[in-house]
């Protein structure tokens, strides 16, 4: 048996649960909304189409309906509107964690959390403080879904699969993230060097395009929000896929938000740099090399979020 519970049933909790459904991530999921019908509702939609996938029950609950979860996944919040910033949103939404926090902690002290709810760093960095949990049961999205971003964009400059891409953003889950072009990586070729060693470099469209790559990252979310008002498929399949990661237990690298005791000089802050995740939760951060450059910039990124924290209570 294997248990998730899914803490909002908004857009991005309820895509979460279907894809959990499809993707036959879990045996139970719960969905949890101070909205009960919504939940409820949601609940049955995403049931009603389990004969199509693998058996599982989905249902809606209450705080203490998350006992015995593997994984308790954080989606409540308010979403980010056109033209506000991620971390405009952080006082009312650490309002929103420290409930969920005092409501479900005491019912799933064993689950991992993965903290989804922008802005997700400050919100990771918080419920690291409040929950009384060890770190290693936390987890924040982070920037896994700007990496995707990153990884799909390049695959299409390269012409070639996104699962051949080893690239990755680090940072903050906002403006001031950015990518260690330094280790960014074509099917084992520096992103520099890729052409050259290519079968079909005619079709290739890559000139050391790193400002642009790294600006079309950074607005994506802005534009989707534009164009259709929210953004929640490809978070929910990256939900999923660190769900999935999880309980593979083999160990895997993602660039998601944890606390910094002091990597790259940089400490009492949750932000992203590659991470192994396995079934325990963070196994432990992989200190690739940066340049001095590239660490200038995480310790930057570092220091907007502290910012940030230094105004907000919890």
């Amino acid at each position: 048996m294997s248990k998730i519970t899914v803490i909002g049933a908004g857009s991005v909790g309820a895509t979460v649960a279907n894809d959990l459904m499809i993707q036959g991530v879990a045996s139970e999921i719960v969905l949890v909304d101070i909205n009960k019908k919504k939940a409820l509702g949601e609940a049955l939609d995403i049931y009603q189409g389990a004969p199509f996938h693998s058996p599982a029950i989905v249902r809606s609950g209450e705080y203490e309906d998350a006992a015995g979860s593997d994984i308790v996944v954080i989606t409540s919040g308010m979403p980010r509107k056109p033209g506000m910033t991620r971390l405009d949103l952080a006082q009312t939404n650490v309002n929103i964690l420290k409930s969920i926090a005092e409501g479900v902690v005491p019912h799933a002290r064993d689950a991992i959390y993965l903290i989804v709810s922008n802005p997700v760093d400050v919100l990771t960095y918080v419920f690291t403080k409040i929950s009384g949990l060890p770190e290693k049961q936390i987890i924040g999205s982070g920037t896994i879904l700007d990496t995707s971003r990153l990884q799909s964009e390049l695959a299409k400059r390269f012409c070639i699969s996104p699962k051949n891409v080893h690239a990755h953003v680090y940072g903050e889950h906002g403006d001031s993230s950015f990518v260690p072009w330094s280790l960014a990586h074509i099917a084992n070729n520096h992103v520099d060097a890729y052409r050259h060693n290519a079968p079909d470099a005619d079709r290739i469209d890559w000139h050391q395009d790193y400002a642009e790559v790294e600006e079309f990252v950074k607005k994506s979310g802005a534009q989707i929000i534009e164009n259709k008002g929210a953004t929640f498929f490809a978070v929910a399949m990256s939900v999923c896929h660190i769900c999935k990661c999880i309980y593979s237990g083999a160990g895997t690298a993602l660039s998601v938000s944890t606390m910094m005791h002091g990597e790259y000089g940089v400490d009492d802050v949750c932000l992203s740099v590659l991470t192994l995740v396995d079934r325990k939760g963070v196994r432990g951060k992989i200190l690739n090399p940066l340049t001095d450059e590239e660490v200038v910039k995480l310790q930057a990124s570092a220091n907007k979020l502290k910012e940030v924290i230094g105004q907000i209570t919890y």
